[in-house]
């Protein structure tokens, strides 16, 4: 069935609206910086760097000095780039999950997926193994250790072959605060064994940072976001079916059991490369999704992507405040003392229209 024109410019122009203002902030965020920097690299100077990287035809410009193509091309565009893949790919999959599970305060972080991802990149990092595999080993633990993490909290909530999502919330929650401290005594482990320099980078996972962020993490998220967010996308009328309930969704012909596996596992593989690449952050996978769906309704269909770009919009803006106001500070620090207040603010909401 068609949408009438005035509902497809009614969800078309928040879309539009989103990448204009993602794109925007992209470009702040590579241009801007410390005041002398930023009188360096100038809105020409980045055209010149990207047109001779990308070997743009037809374009020819003066080249930009060596310092400023050090700073925007191996420095600020593959941070910027993954900081908002990592932010799509938290709000994907707290879309998924939250539809999923029926609840609102459903992601990847209270159901356990990215304290089991952490746990997984922090014992490939004790372990001095993050080279292995061309690179894709913590992304590969973080799925194996997030995936097990699912099955742990899957397994505990089953009761006669089917998986309450209240229960299955609260056991997330349980599983998940277990492997957070696993996680710390990892950081323990590596400061008693002399190699500071693992402690701190377990440390940086648990805050959440996109500080080290080369083209090398762009190359480990783009597979794994792509694979997942296909799935994801491709299933977006189960999502919608699932939202009106798990027996709704039967009688409509959804196997809601094989259904729930297939969107976890899909879930677990983008909360999974994000985690290992940008750490544990939260709050963007539970609050990007509801003000996502205040943008552009309940529909699947839109609320994927529309999550997506928002998501990416958050995390570049959260980059942009912490390199030039806040001395560089952990984009999870910055995400969680932001999307406190605003959870509450929603959960509040919500309280008051139920009753």
């Amino acid at each position: 069935m068609t949408s009438p024109p005035g509902n497809r410019r009614k969800y078309f122009l928040p879309l539009v609206l989103l990448i204009a203002l993602l794109f925007g902030a992209i470009i702040a965020d590579v241009w801007t910086g410390d005041a002398e920097a930023t009188r360096t690299v100038t809105p020409m100077r980045i055209v010149s760097v990207l047109a001779s990287h990308l070997s743009v035809p037809g374009l020819h410009l003066p080249p930009a000095p060596g310092t400023v193509d050090t700073i925007v091309w191996s420095i600020r565009l593959p941070r910027v780039l993954g900081g908002a893949m990592i932010g799509m790919l938290l709000a994907l999959a707290g879309v998924a999950f939250q539809s999923l599970l029926l609840n609102p305060l459903a992601d990847p972080y209270f159901i356990g997926v990215s304290s089991g991802a952490g746990l997984g990149a922090a014992v490939i990092t004790l372990l001095g193994g993050t080279g292995l595999l061309a690179g894709f080993a913590p992304t590969l633990a973080a799925f194996a250790a997030g995936l097990a993490a699912v099955m742990l909290v899957y397994a505990l909530a089953r009761v006669n072959g089917r998986v309450p999502v209240q229960t299955f919330l609260l056991a997330g929650i349980v599983v998940g605060s277990a492997l957070y401290s696993l996680t710390k005594l990892t950081v323990s482990l590596a400061f008693r064994s002399g190699e500071a320099y693992k402690a701190t980078a377990i440390l940086t996972q648990l805050l959440g940072s996109l500080n080290y962020l080369g083209w090398r993490d762009v190359g480990l998220l783009l597979p794994f976001g792509v694979i997942g967010a296909l799935v994801l996308g491709a299933n977006w009328r189960e999502l919608n079916m699932m939202a009106l309930g798990e027996e709704s969704a039967a009688h409509l012909g959804v196997d809601t059991e094989r259904f729930k596996r297939r969107v976890l596992v899909a879930g677990t593989l983008v909360t999974a490369a994000a985690v290992s690449v940008g750490g544990i952050i939260a709050f963007v996978g539970m609050v990007v999704p509801q003000i996502a769906r205040r943008i552009v309704g309940p529909d699947h269909r839109r609320l994927l992507p529309t999550s997506m770009l928002l998501g990416g919009l958050v995390l570049v803006v959260a980059d942009w405040l912490s390199r030039v106001y806040l001395q560089g500070l952990d984009i999870g620090v910055i995400t969680s003392l932001i999307g406190a207040p605003v959870f509450c603010w929603l959960l509040r909401q919500r309280m008051v229209t139920m009753g």
